[in-house]
């Protein structure tokens, strides 16, 4: 899976670190209020891991609101920048694994994909998602985000700020279009509906809700109870 993985390819690394260097104001935004959501329904007891971590920018912002966190990332050039990225976070580390191959002997109280990872690990499978909730301790919850239809405009300067830095391809706006951006190098970024996050919601078998936050995220978050 990885040989055919973009973010494992190409947006890695310092690329990914520059893709959040952004100077668009209300992009600032949206990736803070999707943090802090998150960290406002931490208590301070929680062992978390966050899927697609990238170099662990997340895994750093809430290492201050949980017992522990770990993230994993499927780029090798990623996890090596993230070691660095977290050497001040001695509750905090990151590892380069799948999502499809979760090796953890323990479960976590919260499970993390957020701002939009769902689009990068093709979330199509139950079975994935059987996995995932199979890592989470009984009463623990998994937390998925994506764009909010609201946020789309913004989104689309974002990433056109990306492609002229050089961590995209151009995109190509005849086919951008409907929450899908398709630059001309072959990367493509979807985004989840709030019925495809009903659908993911319903395939776990767990209690779940959907909630919009800033105008700019979509969240599903189930309870496994």
């Amino acid at each position: 899976m990885k040989e055919n993985n973009y973010y494992a390819q190409k947006l890695n690394s310092q690329k990914l670190f520059k893709a959040y260097e952004t100077k668009i104001p209300r992009v600032k935004q949206y990736l803070d209020a999707e943090i802090s959501f998150v960290g406002d329904n931490l208590t301070g007891s929680e062992r978390v891991l966050e899927l697609g971590a990238g170099y662990g920018r997340i895994v750093k912002e809430l290492a201050g609101n949980c017992k522990s966190i770990v993230g994993i990332d499927i780029s090798d050039e990623s996890v090596s920048l993230g070691k660095k990225y977290l050497k001040d976070s001695p509750n905090a580390e990151i590892l380069t694994m799948d999502v499809n191959n979760l090796t953890f002997e323990e479960k976590f109280d919260v499970i993390l994909c957020l701002q939009n990872g769902l689009s990068a690990m093709k979330f199509t499978s139950s079975d994935l998602i059987e996995k995932i909730m199979g890592m989470v301790v009984s009463g623990g919850k998994v937390y998925f985000s994506t764009y909010s239809e609201k946020f789309w405009e913004y989104r689309l300067i974002w990433f056109k700020e990306q492609a002229e830095k050089g961590l995209l391809g151009e995109i190509d706006l005849d086919k951008t279009k409907d929450g899908v951006i398709i630059c001309k190098d072959g990367f493509k970024a979807i985004t989840y509906t709030p019925k495809d996050l009903k659908m993911i919601g319903y395939l776990s078998r767990y209690e779940y809700q959907i909630q919009e936050v800033d105008e700019s995220s979509v969240f599903l978050i189930i309870h496994k109870k």
